[in-house]
């Protein structure tokens, strides 16, 4: 994320924009939800520092010395001395949480990255006639999700099994198609297959891809502890408090 994008969000929240650009914002949190649960974040963060340090100074600093801290954690090699207001320290300072929370993780929340084990897929144990599930197969294993994603949907059409759908699923959540593994997860948990608890545990970690900590707890905390990987339902639940 870049301090474009930081000035893009406060821009449409104080109002700044014309009706085309409002509009053509508005699309965009609707149709990317990675953008939105950023633009989310933002208005949280803002919410917080408007109740500690007062928002309009915190804007205006915000907009002046946001490329200084920019520099100051990307460019070490450039180092630069700027003279500001004696206020103006708090509120850079706040403008550096920002950034701490988009970058460095400041805020101690766990990481999608942590809890992301995609496993290893066998369908070609069972079937060696289907050549679109062996493909399917290789290159999930070869970690090729976006190619494997219209392999599963050949075989679907034709072989609609919990193992084939919750492998699909897992693709669509690697290439951040949130809302289509969403659907395929919901209809997984809503089942009574093996592959039930693990739709759950994927619904969690989209939720925590797209820094919804609250929905993946209370995910979390309806994942039956029979769960196979139980432990580290846990692990997350315990980093999540």
């Amino acid at each position: 994320m870049n301090e474009e994008r930081y000035i893009l969000f406060d821009q449409y929240l104080q109002g700044e924009m014309t009706i085309e650009e409002r509009n053509s914002f508005e699309k965009q949190v609707s149709e990317n939800e990675e953008f939105a649960a950023e633009f989310r974040t933002f208005k949280e963060v803002l919410a917080q520092l408007d109740n500690k340090f007062g928002y309009d100074q915190e804007r205006e600093a915000f907009k002046e010395n946001l490329s200084v801290i920019s520099d100051k954690h990307f460019n070490k090699d450039r180092p630069k001395v700027v003279l500001m207001r004696p206020w103006y320290y708090a509120a850079a300072a706040s403008v550096a949480i920002l950034f701490g929370l988009f970058f460095f993780d400041y805020n101690q929340n766990p990481s999608f990255n942590d809890y992301n084990h995609p496993g290893q897929a066998h369908f070609t144990e069972r079937s060696n006639v289907n050549s679109n599930l062996i493909q399917a197969e290789k290159t999930f294993n070869d970690r090729k999700f976006k190619e494997a994603i219209p392999f599963f949907e050949a075989v679907l059409k034709n072989k609609k099994t919990a193992e084939i759908q919750y492998y699909y699923g897992v693709s669509l959540l690697q290439t951040n198609q949130y809302k289509k593994a969403e659907t395929i997860f919901n209809e997984l948990k809503s089942g009574s297959s093996v592959y039930k608890e693990k739709a759950l545990w994927n619904l969690a970690l989209l939720k925590l891809k797209l820094k919804d900590y609250k929905g993946s707890k209370q995910i979390l905390e309806t994942i039956s502890q029979d769960y196979e990987d139980y432990d580290e339902v846990q692990e997350l639940l315990h980093a999540l408090d």
